[in-house]
């Protein structure tokens, strides 16, 4: 990988202070710091912790005493759930206490937090530095090497994942990393792998739904421009096998008994949140000072008028990258079916404006005036559309 750069020591720089940036932010605040009884994301995290490291599987999504769906129940799909397992289980020696079965609840000492930053920053060295890596290396094949890092650096150095992943604390980065993984696998003609990664970030967080369309565009596009029609069905069988052997292996435990999967889409599905999160920058939250949406609809009205609107937002795009599929289409692809997702789907949060960062970042290598600008100037636009959220988690300095 180290190749793709003229000089590794200029790439083994720029590694070292993105994880350096990642460390000094996380030495601040994070969400619902000492503000009980329900804390924040944080809590959120340790929670969940807890729960995967002394209740089996089968509890994981159902509500019990020991498991108040109330009390930041699981609500991402099972792969978050085993990365939750995984890091219990690493942290669980190092602090016991702060995963003790409902005893912990807003646990928060020096040490814990130092630990879960850890681990924060550790899923992105494991998963998104590699794969943004792997993306410039296959969408820069040509370029000159200052093109290269400086594509390289607005990834890793990107203010909104940075202040959301290591300030506010979550792990999407973990799920965009394997959704730039499978861009990059697509792009280099690698199908079947970029499937199985990208069925990998569906499952991490469903929030990878965003993507959905361009990568079903991409793919079919890609299976029937093949020369004969017996190439076109083994090549649209082989992804549909790749995504039901992918589904199948991540949700096992749950297909056991009907019951079991029916208790994770429960909690996937976050229609009783309502129709957006706090005050995100999309279409229903900025015009609802106009248009009193949640007054004037019930709800069902709400979901069928937000899936009406992010289908005709995308589908240009989609329809467009299925006719003509190629890598710079797949990530324009990505970056319109996300926007359309934030701009129009129910119940979005303020962190979503970082699936359509991704792409449009990636694009910045393919020359374009136009997207260079939104490379330069998005990343800025997106972080000040969080300052609300920045400002509740007391990270707004960091923006200064």
């Amino acid at each position: 990988m180290f190749k793709v750069f003229q000089r590794p020591i200029c790439l083994l720089y720029l590694l070292a202070t993105a994880t350096l940036l990642r460390l000094c932010i996380g030495l601040h605040s994070y969400s619902g710091a000492h503000t009980p009884p329900r804390y924040g994301d944080y809590e959120a995290q340790r929670h969940w912790m807890e729960v995967t490291l002394n209740l089996p599987v089968k509890h994981w999504y159902a509500n019990s005493t020991d498991n108040n769906l109330d009390y930041w129940g699981l609500d991402y799909p099972p792969l978050s759930a085993y990365q939750s397992w995984l890091y219990g289980k690493l942290l669980q020696p190092f602090e016991p206490r702060a995963f003790e079965l409902r005893r912990s609840r807003g646990y928060e000492t020096p040490r814990s937090k130092l630990l879960l930053r850890w681990c924060v920053v550790a899923s992105d060295l494991l998963v998104f530095f590699p794969a943004v890596l792997a993306s410039v290396a296959v969408l820069t094949r040509g370029r000159a090497p200052a093109c290269k890092s400086a594509l390289l650096a607005a990834a890793l150095l990107q203010p909104a994942a940075l202040l959301i992943d290591h300030g506010h604390f979550q792990y999407n980065n973990l799920c965009l990393g394997l959704a730039a993984g499978a861009a990059a696998a697509v792009a280099g003609g690698r199908h079947l792998l970029g499937s199985c990664l990208f069925c990998l970030a569906l499952n991490h967080k469903q929030m990878a739904l965003y993507y959905a369309p361009a990568f079903f565009a991409h793919l079919l596009g890609c299976a029937l421009r093949l020369p004969s029609l017996p190439a076109k069905v083994t090549r649209i069988c082989e992804l549909g096998a790749t995504v039901v052997a992918t589904f199948a292996a991540c949700w096992a435990p749950f297909l056991v008994q009907p019951a079991r999967g029916a208790d994770v889409l429960r909690r996937l599905a976050p229609l009783g949140r309502g129709l957006y999160e706090d005050y995100v920058a999309n279409f229903w939250c900025s015009t609802s000072a106009l248009v009193k949406w949640r007054q004037l609809f019930s709800q069902q009205v709400l979901v069928h008028a937000c899936a009406g609107c992010t289908l005709a937002a995308l589908l240009p795009a989609a329809v467009a990258e299925a006719r003509r599929p190629s890598a710079q289409g797949l990530l324009r692809c990505m970056a319109a079916s996300s926007f359309a997702f934030f701009l129009f789907s129910y119940q979005v949060h303020e962190k979503s404006i970082m699936l359509p960062l991704l792409p449009l970042t990636l694009l910045g290598a393919s020359g374009d005036a136009g997207e260079a600008m939104l490379r330069r100037w998005l990343p800025a636009m997106a972080a000040f559309s969080m300052f609300p959220l920045l400002k509740k988690d007391r990270l707004r300095r960091l923006c200064g």
